[in-house]
């Protein structure tokens, strides 16, 4: 087993991997920006590195600082987490070529399966349906292609992911310029400017597989999670099991999953993701060779720690589990809370978290790396935490979460909690007839409603019960008293 493990990430994913390192009785150690000096993951790790960059999100794409910590620290291998370099290939190159172990598939299987258009012939080669699409060089190329295959179309960037470099093209007349802002937005992300286009589905839903492979060509699926609540490309809600996924579905789209992870013989964990058409045919869309930020869902349907997998894989280890011995049971549903403003088209927010009380229950987990006090600024992603609950049945589950979001207190940055709360009893989420323009299609009915003279009444006497509020409160100035006898 792993004795030390760095974990390349802050926030939320590393406070959650530190908790998987400790109950494992494996040493680890933080990397943090100066700005995220006094961050929960710094203070949690048994040892912490400084990484040194003017701009803050760069500390942590600096691979060099980063394998340097490790070898400081006697770290045996480098964990990292999902987003900044979880998905370099280059990055765990580095690693084994440091004689560390990369927590994560190897850098071959991050090629195949990372670049989405590799992906996508290796996917038609192993007979895995993908949508009608696009690779071309140039926009006249791609324009008389366009003809053949007809709009809309899907712009995406073919190494990135996270909603960046992509565009909807209705018409031929959009479609140079989009190719345009695309390839622009990939390439100020990604380091790389391709991009391809491929027939959009309208109202499609996103499923997709999680799989652990032990690279040599074993791999378990462990079912599916729906994604498809998302907001300016990107999932706030997912859970699992899909709601109103019909059994043969299900079986056919792991069994395409599980596929193509051992054909690339892909080890560790990594998620397969589908578009999911109305009329029941579904594509193959990407594989995020990483750990996914919804992997709670798959955890609780089936009481396995996959942080722990990866960790036992990356040690050399065989599947701990098979097929057979994988049976979901329950529902399991998480949030991703935002510092963002819905009601303003979802703009991220800053400010500093002034009081956080969490909910607690049996059947509800919180994963987060924020405490009150914190500076929640513009240099880093605007996901704060997660709130993730459980229940025998999926409206169990839904009424779990939705009521422990109503007693989440965050104040100091506006948040999404309230928004994610009215989607949750939202009549048509509780049928469940999702797809991934569910929220654009009920925007309006999910509005904040005018909060009532007795309702602003009773938060404020909610928050006169919090010291800190109180203490805040009292050391305002009082004008006349400040200013002496010069006022009116």
């Amino acid at each position: 087993m792993l004795r030390r493990v760095l974990i390349a990430n802050r926030g939320e994913i590393a406070c959650r991997i530190l908790r998987t390192l400790r109950a494992e009785g494996i040493a680890s150690v933080a990397v943090y920006h100066h700005e995220d000096r006094a961050a929960p993951h710094v203070q949690l790790a048994d040892a912490a590195v400084e990484l040194e960059a003017e701009i803050p999100s760069a500390a942590y794409l600096d691979q060099a600082q980063i394998v340097a910590a490790a070898k400081r620290t006697d770290a045996d291998a480098i964990h990292p987490g999902y987003g900044f370099l979880s998905e370099n290939a280059t990055f765990a190159e580095r690693v084994a070529g440091a004689g560390l172990t990369f927590v994560g598939p190897d850098a071959q299987a991050m090629r195949l399966m990372g670049d989405k258009i590799h992906a996508r012939a290796f996917a038609l080669e192993q007979g895995v349906a993908v949508a009608p699409s696009i690779v071309a060089s140039d926009a006249g190329s791609v324009a008389a292609q366009a003809a053949q295959i007809g709009f809309p179309l899907l712009i995406k960037a073919a190494a990135g992911g996270g909603g960046k470099g992509m565009r909807i093209v209705r018409s031929a007349t959009e479609l140079s310029e989009s190719l345009r802002l695309a390839a622009a937005e990939a390439q100020r992300y990604f380091g790389d400017g391709r991009v391809y286009a491929e027939r959009y589905t309208e109202r499609p839903r996103h499923i997709e597989v999680q799989v652990l492979g032990d690279g040599r060509g074993n791999v378990v699926h462990l079912f599916e999670r729906e994604c498809s609540l998302q907001r300016r490309y990107q999932k706030i809600i997912e859970e699992s099991p899909a709601p109103n996924l019909p059994g043969e579905r299900r079986t056919a789209i792991c069994a395409a999953a599980v596929r193509l992870a051992s054909a690339a013989r892909y080890r560790n964990a990594g998620t397969v993701e589908f578009v999911l058409a109305p009329d029941g045919s579904f594509y193959f869309l990407e594989m995020n060779t990483r750990l996914q930020v919804e992997h709670p869902v798959t955890e609780y349907v089936l009481g396995v720690d996959l942080v722990a997998e990866q960790l036992r894989i990356a040690a050399g280890g065989a599947l701990s589990m098979a097929q057979r011995d994988l049976e979901p049971r329950g529902h399991a549903i998480e949030c991703r809370i935002c510092a963002e403003e819905p009601e303003h088209e979802f703009r991220p927010a800053t400010g500093r978290i002034g009081i956080l009380r969490v909910p607690e229950g049996a059947n509800l987990r919180f994963d987060g790396g924020i405490r009150a006090g914190q500076a929640i600024t513009p240099a880093f992603d605007s996901l704060l935490a997660k709130l993730i609950a459980y229940g025998a049945s999926r409206a169990a589950a839904a009424d779990t979460l939705a009521d422990a979001l109503r007693s989440t207190v965050l104040l100091g940055v506006p948040t999404n909690i309230d928004y994610l709360e009215r989607v949750l009893r939202h009549p048509r989420f509780r049928s469940g007839p999702l797809h991934t323009g569910f929220l654009s299609e009920y925007a309006q009915e999910l509005l904040p409603h005018e909060q009532s003279a007795p309702a602003a009444a009773a938060l404020l006497a909610a928050l006169l019960t919090e010291p800190e509020f109180r203490r805040a409160a009292l050391e305002v100035p009082e004008p006349y008293a400040s200013i002496g006898p010069w006022h009116n």
